[in-house]
């Protein structure tokens, strides 16, 4: 019941008809006022005879009657306050200001709300996404809409924020890389330094830096639009991690990490695109090795869990803080607040394990195990 009274059409019924009530006993309570101030009235102006027939008609007969009327025209027609028009004029303006009242109450509860949105729209068109619209006391649809309003200029304000400091990271990813190539390559030019393959390694390895940016930037973007390409399919998660992990071998075997890879014996088969599988776990390996290498342990397992095939990677790292596990998953964001790409990376690589996670029906925590270490877990549909 309560839910039903909260709807704006249905208060407003509600005032409307409260309102035409109270202004019809105003009307009918005028009327009765009005008939007895006129009956005073007429007693007194009447000459006495006439003034005592009418009171004994009063008693004995109806008001109706023809010698009543016969009294009133010869002793009253040239009076302005017995004639029906004046009675119905004094009622009009008596009712007229709680009519009003009553209408200018109703507009304002209905648009006040309006004009706050209204107000707030025009500030965040001209650039103010800081602006939010009055909340307002009453329940209902117009609460709800103001609300709603609230949470998209919220929502607005996050994406701006989202998109200047996505801008501003990248021009700092891009331009970093590019000076180191700028001065190496002049340096060359100019005869400074040799042009040694390990020279020539080592700006190479800028270059490559710069294409998995790119690449990076590329996927998120198409993730953002709408428009990232999937081939989901009935795939042997299992198989496809230990492909992918025994190319990973020598690379883990660089940085002193010890993998171990667990499953179950029954394949754990997983409705996912492959090619974005391995693009996953490539990023999760390499988070491992970038953050956790001083724990020299990474431990890979597939297994399944009701409808879910769950992928998890645990390395023995020093850990994550607590407020760093809640911002994890943000683009850019980096737990190396020196930005150094040795440690750092590019700041993307979990941004687009969620993405792709999600994208295909998934979901991906971080956890930190009683052990120590970081936990990364992803929970896919299984086939």
């Amino acid at each position: 019941m309560a839910r039903v009274l909260d709807r704006i059409w249905v208060r407003f019924g509600l005032y409307m008809a409260g309102t035409i009530v109270v202004t019809f006993g105003l009307v009918m309570g005028s009327l009765l006022l009005y008939s007895e101030l006129q009956e005073g009235w007429l007693h007194r102006s009447l000459p006495k005879t006439a003034s005592a027939e009418l009171a004994r008609i009063e008693e004995v007969e109806d008001r109706n009657s023809a010698r009543f009327d016969e009294i009133l025209r010869e002793h009253g027609r040239n009076s302005i306050w017995l004639d029906e028009t004046w009675l119905l004029f004094m009622a009009l303006l008596l009712c007229l200001p709680a009519g009003l009242a009553a209408g200018f109450w109703l507009s304002r509860v209905v648009t006040q709300p309006l004009n706050s949105i209204a107000q707030a729209a025009n500030r965040v068109a001209l650039g103010d996404l800081g602006v939010r619209a009055q909340p307002v006391r009453q329940r209902g649809e117009l609460a709800e809409l103001v609300r709603d309003f609230n949470l998209m200029t919220d929502s607005l304000e996050n994406l701006e924020r989202e998109r200047r400091a996505t801008a501003a990271a990248i021009s700092h990813e891009l331009r970093t890389p590019l000076a180191v190539l700028r001065a190496r390559l002049y340096a060359i030019y100019d005869d400074v330094i040799p042009g040694t393959p390990q020279e020539l390694r080592r700006l190479l390895d800028q270059v490559e830096h710069l294409g998995r940016l790119v690449d990076d930037v590329h996927t998120l973007s198409l993730a953002d639009a709408g428009r990232l390409s999937l081939h989901r399919s009935d795939i042997d998660l299992s198989a496809a991690c230990a492909q992918l992990l025994s190319t990973y071998a020598g690379r883990i075997a660089d940085h002193n990490v010890r993998a171990e890879y667990r499953t179950d014996i029954v394949p754990v088969h997983a409705n996912a695109d492959p090619d974005r599988i391995n693009q996953i776990l490539s990023n999760l390996i390499e988070n491992a090795l970038r953050y956790a290498a001083s724990g020299e342990w990474l431990e890979i397992a597939v297994h399944r869990h009701d409808d879910k095939a769950v992928l998890t990677v645990t390395d023995r790292g020093p850990g994550l803080p607590e407020d760093v596990v809640a911002h994890l998953f943000e683009r850019f964001h980096r737990t190396d607040l020196s930005r150094s790409r040795e440690t750092g990376g590019s700041g993307l690589g979990l941004a687009i394990v969620q993405t792709l996670v999600i994208q295909q029906g998934g979901q991906v925590t971080a956890e930190r195990p009683a052990e120590g270490g970081t936990r990364f877990r992803v929970a896919l549909p299984a086939a």
